[in-house]
């Protein structure tokens, strides 16, 4: 029973390593090169009779075929070889292509074809191996450590992952550029009677969303302009392409998504294309930045050349 489910084992692994190997058909044949395969048809039929061998020697290997145990061997050696000899060469790190488009040249590569090569040059006789009782839950114990070893480094690196997801997305902020849009510190009255209702405070904070029918990135954000509309401290107001156009050639708009944040009194004091919500948050976050510091602080081009009064805070 146990020589039948490593047959099976083993014979899925070369089968699977066959498969990687087609399904990245154009990876795979490129990292040929790493072992001295020339460019053109040679690559392309040493890659094809690699396909071909792994595939029927896993085959005969899950039907019982002893010889084909000993050739699976023996292919596994090769492919020990061929790795440790690109080692020498330098080629550490380069592509293998071994078990999919990831797989690359290295020591550990080397071990692993060691071990499938000794297991396969076992498995015709392990029927014939009295393992006993003791031997048995030995393997159990050894096998279990390794699990609980293999599982602690997955969450390890997946933590490691999150980490730098979270560092990356921390730093990612609406691209804010002079030439586009409403200069900040401008004031853009008519934009703030539209966002707020009824009497409004320096303390009121209003974003602007320029966005668009035809802009599929626009309709995928909605929901992210969603969340942020759900803030009472904030008023949201969507301002489309067409129906809004006189506003967007008015202030400049380069295009959607587009967000513009402004005070109660219409000042602008951040704006920027943004592509994400935490992108269109960041606005929100530099307006609240910019206006505890005071918006006379913040350099920005000449809003008079563009027709655009700038007014200080209160005025």
């Amino acid at each position: 029973m146990f020589e039948i489910f490593l047959r099976v084992v083993l014979g899925v692994v070369l089968v699977g390593a066959a498969l990687a190997k087609l399904t990245s058909a154009r990876a795979s044949i490129a990292a040929l090169a790493t072992f001295g395969f020339g460019e053109g048809p040679v690559r392309r039929l040493a890659w094809a009779t690699l396909i071909a061998t792994e595939l029927a020697l896993g085959v005969a290997v899950i039907a019982g075929s002893d010889p084909a145990a000993y050739a699976a061997a023996a292919l596994m050696a090769l492919f020990a070889a061929l790795t440790a000899a690109a080692l020498i060469r330098g080629r550490a790190g380069a592509p293998c292509a071994c078990f999919g488009p990831r797989s690359t040249v290295s020591w550990l590569g080397v071990a692993r074809n060691l071990a499938l090569a000794a297991a396969f040059a076992i498995l015709p006789s392990v029927d014939s191996i009295d393992i006993g009782t003791d031997g048995w839950l030995g393997i159990a114990v050894g096998v279990s450590l390794l699990a609980c070893a293999g599982l602690t480094v997955a969450v390890l690196a997946l933590a490691r992952e999150v980490g730098m997801l979270r560092l990356q997305l921390g730093t990612q902020s609406a691209l804010e550029i002079p030439g586009e849009g409403p200069a900040i510190g401008s004031r853009v009255a008519d934009l703030a009677d539209r966002l707020f209702a009824g009497a409004r405070g320096d303390d009121a904070l209003g974003l602007a969303v320029f966005s668009s029918e035809g802009c599929h990135l626009c309709q995928t954000l909605s929901p992210a302009v969603e969340s942020v509309a759900t803030d009472p401290r904030v008023s949201v107001g969507i301002f489309d392409e067409v129906a809004d156009a006189e506003l967007w050639l008015r202030l400049e708009i380069p295009g959607g998504p587009f967000a513009v944040a402004l005070n109660g009194q219409g000042l602008v004091l951040a704006k920027g294309t943004f592509n994400s919500l935490a992108q269109l948050e960041s606005v929100l976050a530099t307006a609240e930045r910019r206006r505890s510091e005071g918006i006379d602080r913040i350099p920005e081009e000449d809003s008079v050349a563009r027709g655009i009064a700038r007014l200080p805070i209160g005025a």
